[in-house]
């Protein structure tokens, strides 16, 4: 009698093909996978056109190691300053990061961060100057009215999307010149104010730490870490601990589907546009009670917002992995002008981040040629048997 055949593991059964077909399809579902590949991609090609321009590509890992610990090693000095600036870059670009992917994991496309953030500045600047100086209350109503103005300046797109079917993409862009323009006029009718600043805030009304301001040797490091943290938090526990996180995932999954199983949609879409516009002001209230000694007029858009999008997508839109992206971002952003002083340009930390954010774009190109192989698969195998 023969011995029976031994199969191997199913995951190499079938040939190349299948074997191909499925490392593809892992590629697509795993997305901590991409994000980690494609990083290592994008500092694999950045490697390479440092090489490629004459330059060292140690002094690019030197300055990333200087931002991540504080560790010179040119000089040999240690300064916790980097560290904590890394920290103040990152803080907004998370933020705006979960607004984006909040909306993103509704089935929606909130391109309108950046002006969420502005409305969120304006209305923190206006209540850090004219707020009741009383510590701790003073910041702590600052903060929530940037997050309730930036709430419902998101929430108006969530309606109309639910309600009229307006496109938020067009809606949020338009919205973000308004919010612009709106700060402007508004700011600058403060009285003190000139086209670039207000009247210097009260203590009260600052997020800045003297204890992290001297264990990071005077860096900018506010209360305004614990604000992102707790974002990070409360997002991860909305969008995956509770019956809401249900609702909103369901709906961007099948409109139809969702509404079919009695979830309200249009209340689903308005709020999920409210809370991305919430994380967002929030950014705007850190950065400008944290950062700043005063208000500002803004003359250009800080670009948090769009930002955002990209740290959004390199963390699968979700909590931790959002963190890590804006960790990330932050990182990169804060090496450039260390990355210059060694005589590499600091426009290969923009490249890097541009060619991460393609890679990860990528994806959902690998994911038609993945579809289209199945269902290949699925048409010889009718045929096959018919």
């Amino acid at each position: 009698m023969p011995e029976p055949v031994k199969k191997g593991p199913r995951f190499f059964s079938g040939g190349p093909g299948k074997f191909s077909g499925r490392v593809l399809e892992l590629f697509t579902t795993s997305g901590g996978m991409v994000s980690a590949l494609v990083v290592l991609l994008g500092f694999l090609v950045a490697t390479f056109l440092i090489l490629l321009v004459g330059r060292n590509p140690a002094g690019m890992y030197q300055a990333i190691l200087q931002v991540l610990t504080g560790w010179d090693l040119r000089r040999g000095t240690h300064n916790l300053r980097y560290v904590g600036e890394w920290l103040v870059t990152s803080m907004p670009l998370i933020l705006c990061g979960l607004s984006m992917g909040f909306a993103a994991r509704t089935g929606l496309f909130n391109i309108g961060a950046e002006g969420q953030y502005a409305i969120g500045i304006t209305a923190a600047q206006f209540v850090a100057l004219y707020g009741p100086r009383v510590p701790v209350l003073h910041w702590f109503l600052a903060v929530l009215a940037a997050i309730v103005a930036a709430a419902l300046w998101g929430g108006v797109v969530g309606f109309f999307k639910a309600r009229f079917k307006v496109s938020e993409v067009v809606a949020t862009i338009m919205m973000n010149y308004i919010a612009f323009y709106l700060s402007r006029i508004l700011t600058m009718q403060i009285p003190g104010s000139n086209t670039f600043k207000t009247p210097d805030f009260p203590l009260s009304a600052r997020l800045s730490s003297p204890l992290m301001e001297r264990i990071t040797n005077n860096s900018r490091l506010n209360y305004g870490i614990w604000f992102t943290i707790a974002a990070v938090f409360l997002y991860w526990v909305v969008m995956g601990r509770t019956r809401m996180g249900y609702s909103l995932r369901a709906t961007g999954f099948n409109k139809e589907a969702a509404r079919y199983g009695g979830i309200r949609v249009n209340l689903a879409i308005t709020s999920a546009m409210a809370i991305s516009g919430a994380f967002a002001g929030l950014a705007g209230a850190i950065v400008s009670l944290g950062s700043f000694s005063a208000g500002r007029v803004l003359s250009v858009q800080d670009g948090y917002g769009f930002d955002g999008i990209a740290v959004a997508l390199v963390g699968n839109s979700g909590a931790w992995g959002t963190a890590l992206a804006g960790l990330l971002f932050g990182m990169l952003k804060s090496a450039q002008p260390l990355m210059q002083s060694r005589q590499i340009p600091d426009e290969i930390a923009s490249i890097s981040l541009g060619i991460i954010v393609v890679f990860i774009s990528l994806r959902a190109g690998v994911k038609l040629l993945v579809e289209w192989q199945m269902k290949e698969r699925a048409r010889k195998a009718e045929v096959s048997n018919g």
